[in-house]
Parts: C-alpha cells; structure tokens; sequence
C-alpha cells in the first residue's frame, strides 16, 4: 500500500485546511486511516483516524472540536478537515494506515505516506 498526501500550506491563525489522503493498494476492512504530526524538534504525534470499515473515529484532546476525518471507499482516500487552525498545529502531517490494535501510537501504523507541510501563520 502506498499512501499519498496532498493539501497542505500556508493558512492564517483561525483558517481552515483540508489534508486528502489516497491510498493505492487494498485497505483491510479491519484496518484504520489516519494522520499524524510532527513539528521541529517533537515527537509524532497522533492527530486522528477512522476505522475503514465503520465509521468510528478517534482524536486526542489538542484538535476534538476543530478537526475532523472522514473516509471515501469507493476512492479510497481519507481527508483531514482541520478549522480553527492555530499556530501550535503547524507540523509535517502524515497519512497513515495499519490495523486497528492501537490507533494513538505510531508503532500501531504499517505505512506512512510522505507528509505534506502545514503551516499556520499567527
């Protein structure tokens, strides 16, 4: 499976961006999509993921309320809609997919696409 990100860029304090992710190769229906995030000098962190075959989602507290993930499987691709945007969530995010063992750590995702720049400007 190959994981392509696209979407990112340069959007003032309080805009919105929307991440696509299209993935080539089958998604196991037992699997999760989701994304990542990195900034200069931190760890990845989890940002979201949805279930491919429910429509189950999880968040951490930095971004419940402001982002939200959905799934497409008839394209299969995975989008990250994120409003409210604030200059903290300016990162390298990344698309990921892999079982659904334990969806908030990185060691849980298989494939990782290449990552695509966020920047939020305050």
């Amino acid at each position: 499976v190959q994981l392509q990100a696209s979407g990112g860029g340069l959007v003032q304090a309080g805009g919105s961006l929307r991440l696509s992710c299209a993935a080539s190769g089958r998604i196991l229906s037992s699997w999760v999509m989701g994304w990542f995030r990195q900034a200069p000098g931190k760890e990845r962190e989890f940002v979201a993921a949805i279930r491919w075959s429910s429509s189950s989602t999880f968040y951490p507290d930095s971004v419940k309320g402001r982002f939200t993930t959905s799934k497409d499987k008839a394209k299969n691709t995975v989008d990250l809609l994120m409003n409210s945007l604030k200059p903290e969530d300016t990162a390298v995010y990344y698309c990921v997919a892999g079982p659904s063992r334990d969806v908030y750590r990185t060691t849980n995702y298989v494939y990782w696409g290449q990552g695509t720049q966020v920047t939020v400007s305050s």
